[in-house]
C-alpha cells in the first residue's frame, strides 16, 4: 500500500505586514508608556519590565543615528574646507616658485649689468643657456643667439664677475660656448698687478675642487702671491684683454727653476649659468 505523503506548506510573511505588525507594536508600547504615567500597579510594573527598555533602545538608537549624520556632514565640511587649503597651498607654491625664480633672475641681470659696465668699451648681446653637456659643470653649453644675432665664432662669453668662455660653433638662432673650465680650453693670461703671463688651462676634474690650472708663469721678482688677481692678456690671439678670470688659489715652483704654476680659483660659478653676455667685437677687430 502506497504511503501517503503529505507536504507542508512553508508560511512566507510579506515584508509589509512584518512592518505593519512592528507599528503597530510600537503604538501599543508608547500608550502602554502613557498609561504608566497615570497609573499604578501591575501595568506600571508590566511597563518597566517591557516598554521602559523599548524606549531606552529606541533613544539610543535616535541618537546614535543622529550623532552619526552630524558626523558624517562635519566630515564632508572637513573635506571641502582641505580640498580649498590644498588648493590655496598648491597657488602660493607658485607664487613663490614664481618670485624665487624672478628673484634669481633679478640678481642675475644685475650682475650682468655690473659687468657690462665694467667693461663699457666692449658691445655686448644678452644670451639665455639653453642646453649643455652631461654632467655637473658648464663645460660646453648651448645659447639662445646665433648668426641671425650677429653672433660669430670665436666672440668672448662673460657672466658673474668675468669670462665664461668663447663662442666654438654658430647657427642661425643658436650657439655653442666652450668654457674655460673646458679640458680643450687654452688663455694667454697674466697677473693683474704686475703684468706676468702665463697659460691658463681648463681642466674639468681639476675643477671638481673648485679649481682650474695654469703654468708657464715667469716671475723673477717674487712678486706673484695668492690671491693676485689673473686677467686676460694683451697677447691673446682669440681673448679681449683685460677680462678677469679668477685669483691665484696656489703657486709652485716648477722644476726648471724658471717658472711657476698653480691653481686659480675661478670668478664664475661654473655650477650655475643662465644668462651669459656675448661680447660682439672680436680680438681681431680690436686691434
Amino acid at each position: 500500500m502506497a504511503r501517503k505523503r503529505f507536504n507542508r506548506n512553508k508560511i512566507d510573511i510579506p515584508s509589509k505586514y512584518v512592518l505593519l505588525a512592528l507599528s503597530a507594536l510600537c503604538i501599543i508600547m508608547m500608550v502602554l508608556s502613557y498609561a504608566t504615567n497615570i497609573m499604578d500597579g501591575p501595568p506600571e510594573a508590566v511597563a518597566g519590565y517591557t516598554v521602559i527598555p523599548f524606549q531606552k533602545g529606541i533613544s539610543y538608537v535616535g541618537s546614535w543615528l543622529f550623532d552619526r549624520s552630524e558626523s558624517i556632514r562635519e566630515l564632508e565640511t572637513l573635506r571641502a574646507e582641505n580640498e580649498e587649503l590644498k588648493k590655496t597651498v598648491d597657488e602660493l607654491t607658485i607664487k613663490i616658485n614664481d618670485l624665487t625664480t624672478d628673484k634669481y633672475e633679478l640678481a642675475e641681470l644685475r650682475q650682468l649689468l655690473s659687468l657690462d659696465e665694467r667693461y663699457s668699451d666692449y658691445p655686448t648681446i644678452g644670451a639665455r643657456v639653453i642646453g649643455k653637456d652631461a654632467g655637473n659643470w658648464y663645460s660646453t653649453f648651448l645659447i639662445d643667439k646665433g648668426s641671425n644675432d650677429g653672433i660669430k665664432v670665436n666672440m668672448n662669453v662673460m657672466a658673474g664677475a668675468g669670462l665664461v668662455g668663447i663662442v666654438t660653433s654658430v647657427g642661425p638662432n643658436w650657439a655653442t660656448v666652450r668654457s674655460i673650465i673646458d679640458d680643450d680650453s687654452n688663455i694667454s693670461a697674466m697677473v693683474l698687478n704686475t703684468s706676468d703671463t702665463m697659460i691658463v688651462t681648463g681642466d674639468l676634474e681639476m675643477y671638481s675642487n673648485g679649481s682650474i690650472k695654469f703654468t708657464e708663469l715667469r716671475d723673477e721678482d717674487n712678486a706673484v702671491a695668492p690671491g693676485d688677481q689673473i686677467v686676460t692678456s694683451q697677447i691673446s690671439n682669440k681673448y679681449l684683454p683685460g677680462i678677469s678670470i679668477g685669483y691665484i688659489k696656489e703657486i709652485n715652483n716648477d722644476s726648471n727653476n724658471l717658472t711657476k704654476s698653480g691653481y686659480i680659483t675661478p670668478v664664475v660659478d661654473f655650477e650655475h649659468l643662465d644668462i651669459v653676455l656675448v661680447v660682439t667685437e672680436m680680438k681681431q677687430t680690436k686691434e
